[in-house]
């Protein structure tokens, strides 16, 4: 990305496991700053195998156990997976990029050691059955979920509830940050002139509540002086704030009814 655009500062949102494949988002220059505004909010879709426990919950990891699994019919599947809609409780796979006294916990899983690892709080806003098959035992899904829900973490739950045991077969990104496939280019054309186009990341906010500048506040914007706000917004919430031509300008925090610059793009020096 840096040799492609030219540009030195490059940051992503969220990593992607090696067998995983699907939307990345990438920030470039200025609008790695955005990285936190983004919406935290992703979509999955894919294929859980049961009948096997892994080191990994996928079949990328070496394989513990088998064991037969049940006879299931798509109602029973269902039923199944609502104790895993809505928000619960999750433990991250032992291969998983949780920190554990300043290491990854996928480091210390190559190295042979089992670590604890807390349960954190995960939503799945979405869990939809999109095919059961009862011969290779596998079925797949969609998911739309919170930042830090591990669908291989959902394979091995999935799988414990049945006591056959389950991991992750295939596994394909369609949404992240706000972007989509449709939106996604892939990594070779990269290589190809022309580069792909730099998408406005306007299109990632439309969550945020937005304040056009007029022709006098943008010198005050660009010195980084409050701003009235134009409408009502919740205490510190974020606000994009558009020049005149409507492009972003930045992102200010409401704070009583002014707002307060937190970015502030192409400011004056």
């Amino acid at each position: 990305m840096r040799r492609a655009y030219g540009l030195k500062k490059v940051g992503h949102g969220g990593t992607l496991d090696p067998a995983v494949s699907g939307v990345l988002p990438i920030a470039l220059g200025a609008a790695t700053r955005l990285l936190p505004y983004l919406p935290g909010l992703k979509a999955y879709e894919g294929t859980i195998q049961l009948g096997l426990r892994t080191s990994s919950d996928d079949l990328e990891g070496e394989v513990l156990q088998r064991a037969p699994v049940p006879v299931l019919t798509l109602e029973q599947l269902e039923n199944l997976l609502d104790l895993f809609r809505g928000t619960h409780l999750q433990c991250p796979p032992q291969v998983s990029a949780v920190h554990v006294n300043g290491e990854r916990a996928h480091v210390l899983a190559r190295r042979g050691e089992v670590v604890h690892l807390e349960a954190r709080s995960v939503t799945l806003h979405e869990l939809s059955l999109l095919n059961w098959n009862p011969v290779l035992g596998q079925f797949s899904l969609r998911v739309r979920c919170s930042a830090g829900t591990y669908i291989r973490a959902l394979a091995r739950d999935v799988g414990e509830q049945l006591g056959c045991g389950g991991a992750l077969a295939q596994l394909r990104r369609s949404e992240a940050l706000g972007f989509s496939l449709a939106q996604a280019v892939p990594l070779d054309s990269l290589e190809q002139e022309p580069r792909p186009p730099l998408l406005d990341p306007l299109l990632a906010l439309p969550h945020l509540g937005r304040r056009q500048l007029t022709a006098a506040e943008e010198l005050d914007w660009s010195c980084g002086r409050r701003l009235s706000a134009a409408a009502k917004h919740l205490e510190d919430e974020a606000v994009a704030v558009l020049n005149q031509e409507g492009r972003l300008a930045g992102i200010a925090r409401a704070v009583a009814d002014q707002l307060q610059p937190r970015l502030v793009f192409q400011a004056e020096s």
